[in-house]
């Protein structure tokens, strides 16, 4: 397998070890505390598994659907946004239904991209944002994942040094894996630069309705003129609790939108039309299991940091999305973040990303997700109070002259 050109082109699964140690610890019985994947566990909001039961139901919901999206699903996201964001929308041009914004992330790539061609993508950032374009025969280039100065000084460089010029660039805020947040400022910032140097921007917004402080985060496409060069994704899994769904949405430029469009409908007949009218009834739906979803995660947050602090891990408190951005406790730093991610496992049982999985730039860290209850996030806490104690009182070997 190696021999194929787009394999070649990917590099290990970095996530896959600690896979395969997760899987192996359960066998023997171990009981572990799952924080690595972002995958939500909290139940779909009844009213939407209605919904979609209903449906099921009726005659002739079992043919194919349509591959960008049937038109009440397109409208209702259409007026998600301006209630959200005061964005209006064109529900035949401007949106289209993808199978989560991973499949939407991977078709754009194959829409837009020739052999050589040069993306800017965050590093660290969550992997598809890469390797969707190498896959489509694009390279990459990194910028920094946190929003800022140096942020901007990169794209001038990149602008500068890329041979040739690159045809977009991928933001990502609220972050994954960073959390970091971003204001409606700097995305005016983001669309005045893309417009000078004729870049398309790809805006990753999966985790607009999963924030705990401050204003709700804003959309790129807020911004006057934001739709001539901008398409943004979103994504039904995190807001509300449909992962497995496979629900999400390309939204703004046209002509994006449409090459993406036609891509995907050599590729898919869309989603089963029972979960797109399940999907249009969540959107058009009240914000009440929105903001449920949201106050649980916060508790799980608020759980988080407080208990990891006390076992002596400190945990930046993160303002958005469903994970914390950890740095490695500074005595184990040296081990990097995917040989910590094995050991925490190992003798801890509890399971994190390692940051290195997102990009070399994330090497230090470890992302942790909110996706256990605030009783097993105490739980992992003491367990990791316990391994990190005994790391504490271990005498390194030359201190005793050996």
């Amino acid at each position: 397998m190696q021999n194929f050109h787009k394999i070649r082109r990917l590099p290990p699964y970095v996530f896959e070890e600690v896979n395969r140690l997760k899987a192996a610890a359960r066998a023997e019985g171990a009981d572990i505390i799952d924080l690595g994947m972002g995958n939500p566990d909290l139940p779909t909001p009844q009213s939407i598994v209605d919904k979609l039961v209903e449906t099921v139901a009726k005659p002739r919901t079992n043919r194919y659907s349509a591959s960008k999206g049937i038109p009440g699903l397109r409208r209702a996201q259409a007026s998600y946004y301006a209630r959200r964001f005061g964005v209006k929308l064109d529900p035949d041009t401007e949106v289209v239904a993808t199978l989560g914004s991973k499949e939407g992330f991977a078709n754009m790539a194959q829409a837009i991209t020739a052999p050589g061609d040069v993306v800017l993508t965050p590093n660290p950032s969550y992997p598809i944002h890469a390797f969707g374009f190498l896959m489509a025969g694009g390279s990459t280039r990194s910028i920094p994942a946190e929003p800022g100065p140096e942020f901007f000084r990169a794209l001038e460089r990149a602008v500068v040094h890329s041979v040739p010029k690159p045809i977009a660039m991928v933001i990502c805020y609220p972050s994954n894996p960073g959390a970091y947040t971003a204001d409606i400022e700097f995305f005016r910032e983001v669309v005045a630069f893309a417009k000078k140097h004729d870049i398309f921007v790809l805006s990753d917004l999966a985790y607009s309705e999963i924030y705990f402080e401050g204003d709700p985060p804003p959309s790129i496409l807020q911004v006057e003129g934001a739709k001539e060069i901008a398409v943004e994704f979103t994504s039904m899994s995190k807001t509300f609790s449909m992962p497995g769904w496979r629900m999400g949405f390309a939204v703004g430029n046209p002509m994006l939108c449409s090459a993406l469009a036609r891509v995907k409908s050599y590729l898919d007949y869309g989603a089963f039309t029972p979960i797109q009218v399940a999907a249009a009834a969540a959107l058009n739906g009240g914000e009440e299991p929105i903001i449920e979803i949201r106050d649980t995660y916060r508790r799980r947050r608020d759980a988080l940091v407080d208990s990891f602090g006390r076992a002596g891990w400190d945990v930046p408190s993160p303002k958005a999305s469903m994970f914390a951005w950890v740095p490695i406790p500074p005595g184990l730093a040296h081990l990097g973040s995917l040989e910590f991610s094995k050991q925490l496992l190992e003798e801890a049982h509890v399971a994190v990303a390692p940051g290195i999985g997102f990009g070399e730039h994330g090497d230090g860290h470890v992302r942790i997700a909110l996706v256990e209850n605030e009783q097993r996030i105490r739980q992992a806490a003491r367990s990791v109070k316990k391994f990190l104690d005994r790391r504490h009182n271990v005498v390194p070997l030359n201190a005793a002259g050996r």
